[in-house]
């Protein structure tokens, strides 16, 4: 990697890594966690690091010391730091001994131990050695090899780095999490760390060569960068691309859910919104509250519909579904599977076209209200209908107004409100029209 094209690569992953550090920094600031407080921290650094390595950096702080390798050490430094980060994250995640905290907690003392001291030596190593020549950022490890004291400095750096990548890769290997987001994330924090131990056996050979005069492998040395700039990538994605993929579901959702909004919410009563009832939602900032909200004021739209509820719209639905199972042109005209749909489907189908059909009754009665009375809902002859899908768990709540909202224009949808209606119209039963051809 030339000096050339090691600058904007180096620029870029510093803007890469300080934006994932700022992301992370804002969620800590809203749910302060130690994790975060860590992971935040580890990008931070990481993007001064980036700063610091990338050549244009190396020697403008070479310039400012006047000593043209000056760079190396707060580098290697911040490598170091980022490693050791990611190797405790790792342990509080995937504790060798679970079922015992306090021996984990020993675990990660000495680890933090192990690398403190490492760092301490090569301060030392560093700042005793006797450093010649211009500086040359990416060719520090073989271009002062011959120095005992860099040798120490490379080594105790080159181990270290090795122990962080090589045992975070183990662990997240091991990793078997509940959270289908954060096993992603370890799988992919972990294929980084893989990747970045490239750059130590890349780097160690050539140091070796170097240190004995021999300068064929200095190429190889240089490629290492390359291992670590990949490996950065992955791990920003580990960090974040679960995260960000949530966020981005997020978004999709919010504006999945509008229409179903519109309909029961907007439709029904304004002073259900939380905010001005004719802003749309944001879908930037604060996505999974305002998710949230969203579908708090849904369920409170569709518990406020409940009154004007018939079973009717429901049972057309079924009644079409059946007999797109029997007859293959009307299975095709609505574009049902051959097996016909899975039940949560059908349910969401029933749901949209019993919440479409209360939405039109209750407008049917306001428009008959007198002046602003609220409209009595129609009698029932029998138990109240309903409403399917009511007895969905909390957790599971989201994905089904998602199938919902998806149904409000489904063509069998569309049907069956023509068809309750045309038979509300004619004054005849629903299930009759449902048999017609």
């Amino acid at each position: 990697m030339s000096e050339t094209v090691a600058t904007p690569i180096y620029l870029f992953m510093a803007a890469f890594y300080v934006t994932i550090g700022c992301w992370k920094g804002f969620a800590f600031l809203r749910e302060p966690t130690l994790t975060l407080a860590l992971i935040a921290g580890s990008f931070f650094v990481g993007g001064l690091n980036y700063i610091e390595a990338s050549p244009a950096g190396y020697r403008r702080m070479g310039e400012a010391f006047d000593q043209p390798w000056i760079a190396t050490l707060p580098i290697y430094l911040c490598i170091l730091t980022c490693f050791a980060i990611d190797h405790i994250l790792t342990l509080i995640w995937v504790p060798t001994h679970p079922e015992e905290p306090r021996r984990t907690r020993r675990t990660i003392a000495a680890w933090t131990v192990g690398y403190t001291v490492a760092a301490v030596i090569m301060t030392v190593m560093f700042l005793g050695a006797h450093l010649t020549g211009p500086a040359e950022p990416l060719k520090f490890n073989t271009a002062q090899a011959d120095e005992p004291r860099v040798l120490v400095f490379l080594g105790v750096f080159l181990s270290a780095l090795a122990c962080a990548t090589v045992g975070t890769w183990r662990r997240s290997r091991r990793a078997k999490l509940e959270d289908e987001q954060m096993q992603h994330a370890m799988r992919w924090f972990g294929t980084s760390m893989a990747v970045t131990a490239g750059y130590v056996v890349c780097s160690a050979p050539a140091v070796v060569a170097a240190a004995a005069g021999h300068h064929q492998l200095d190429g190889v040395g240089v490629l290492g960068s390359v291992f670590g700039v990949v490996g950065c990538l992955l791990t920003g994605y580990g960090m974040s691309g679960a995260a960000a993929t949530a966020w981005l579901r997020e978004r999709r959702d919010i504006a999945v859910l509008q229409p179903l909004w519109d309909l029961v919410v907007a439709s029904v009563d304004k002073n259900l919104s939380f905010g001005s009832s004719g802003a749309r939602p944001n879908r930037t900032v604060n996505v999974r509250w305002t998710l949230h909200r969203r579908i708090i004021e849904i369920l409170d739209g569709i518990r406020a519909l409940q009154k004007w509820v018939s079973d009717e719209p429901a049972q057309v639905v079924k009644a079409l579904h059946d007999k797109c199972l029997e007859d293959e042109s009307t299975r095709t005209k609505f574009a049902i599977p051959k097996g016909g749909l899975p039940q949560h489907d059908l349910e969401a189908l029933a749901t949209a076209a019993v919440l479409q059909h209360a939405v039109v009754r209750l407008q049917e009665a306001r428009t008959r209200s007198v002046a602003d009375a609220e409209p009595a809902p129609p009698v029932s002859r029998g138990p109240a209908a309903a409403m399917p899908g009511n007895k969905t768990a909390a957790a599971l709540e989201r994905a089904r107004l998602v199938r919902v909202a998806r149904s409000l224009s489904h063509p069998l949808v569309d049907a069956s409100l023509l068809i309750v209606h045309t038979a509300r119209r004619a004054d005849q039963s629903p299930h009759t029209v449902a048999r017609v051809q």
